[in-house]
């Protein structure tokens, strides 16, 4: 029988060690030589993820319970004290950098969006994670709520998180995409939330396309009209501008305006965009598409462990959610990688089932066809004399 490290050790190969040891140095500096290291932080950050753990002495008893495992993972011996002090002293902005790091990763291995068009494809939007306000007062997010915030860029290449950032409840979500660096000719769609003229302005000098829905109060004029196939479901296409009375609204550019009449709700939407040359129908596909960031916050908030937290400082929590990011990352590039037909909530059940079991990863995810092996179900044979 062939020897295989831990199903946990596998997974964690797949880590480009040599960029998390440079990021470290960049964040941590110099460190005491008996502090829990950010690899090991890392270890048991994985070990509560993919293993369902639910505190920092459930991480310590699961972690001493499988010790024999210590020298092929690669980490120190994990105790609920030194773990709680790394999350709550260690620069979590590290794993913004590890999760770029992973996205690069996934990139030459993820599969296209499904479009014609040759453009990146980003879904941007925030969702709230909500917590007791008497444990995290200092986040309030209202009178008697408090909640965080994850602003997520979903890369519709593989469906994967491009950028991702934590912030309080408060904050607005245009603070975030203004900082937003995507690429020239990439296409980002997204709701209502984030309708600032001056952002969308900035967005079409940058050579970015966007995709969004109109406010209701908008104040426009229509420049042009186009013919549109009321087959598909368009209602109008129109080039238009804004007329309300703003300092800078004179060098706001034209955009586009689309009707469109969902045929199955029967509901009308209506959209704008500043790309001119692809069809209505396909502007109106690409927005049906951000539904796909709405399934991915919710695939996170049920699958890993991001709302019950090991921590209750501010570094602690965004620790522990950008981790939760970074391992989605690893079990996406497991998933392009190995090119399996599982979905990543059966791989993530697999693994939280046999995460130190000793055997192929791969033969875990995708078990070898055994041919020749008789039918389990017995067949009753009738004897003639």
């Amino acid at each position: 029988m062939a020897y295989h490290d831990s199903v946990l050790s596998q997974l964690l190969k797949l880590v480009p060690r040599l960029e998390f040891e440079k990021q470290a140095n960049r964040c941590d500096g110099q460190r005491r030589s008996d502090a829990l290291s950010r690899w090991s932080q890392f270890v048991a950050l994985m070990i509560g993820q993919l293993g369902g753990r639910r505190s920092l002495r459930d991480i310590e008893a699961t972690a001493r319970s499988q010790r024999h495992h210590r020298y092929h993972l690669g980490n120190q011996s994990i105790s609920r004290s030194a773990l709680g002090r790394a999350n709550e002293r260690l620069d979590y902005r590290f794993y913004e950098g590890l999760l770029q790091s992973l996205y690069q990763l996934c990139m030459s291995n993820q599969r296209r969006h499904g479009f014609r068009f040759k453009n990146k494809l980003f879904s941007l939007d925030a969702s709230l994670i909500d917590v007791s306000m008497k444990v995290f007062p200092w986040a309030n997010f209202g009178r008697k709520k408090s909640a965080f915030k994850l602003h997520l860029g979903l890369d519709h290449d593989g469906l994967i998180p491009a950028f991702a950032c934590v912030t309080q409840g408060k904050v607005s979500d245009m603070v975030q995409a203004r900082q937003l660096a995507l690429p020239k000719g990439s296409v980002v769609v997204f709701d209502k939330g984030y309708n600032c003229y001056r952002w969308h302005n900035s967005l079409t000098e940058n050579g970015i396309f966007f995709v969004s829905r109109i406010r209701g109060n908008a104040k426009y004029r229509v420049l042009e009209r186009h013919a549109v196939n009321g087959g598909s479901g368009i209602t109008s296409d129109q080039t238009i501008e804004y007329t309300a009375l703003r300092k800078d609204g004179d060098k706001l550019k034209p955009i586009r305006r689309i009707g469109y009449r969902d045929p199955e709700t029967g509901k009308h939407y209506v959209f704008i965009s500043n790309q001119f040359s692809w069809s209505a129908k396909t502007i109106a596909d690409i927005y049906k598409q951000r539904w796909q960031v709405e399934l991915f916050f919710k695939w996170i908030k049920q699958n890993l462990k991001i709302k019950a937290f090991l921590g209750n400082t501010e570094n602690a929590v965004m620790t522990q959610i950008m981790s939760a990011m970074c391992v989605y990352l690893l079990l996406a590039f497991l998933k392009f990688q190995s090119k399996i037909d599982k979905s990543l909530q059966q791989i993530i059940r697999l693994l939280q089932l046999n995460l130190f079991t000793r055997r192929s990863l791969l033969d875990l995810l995708q078990p070898p066809d055994q041919p020749g092996l008789p039918p389990p179900q017995l067949k009753l044979g009738l004897v003639r004399n």
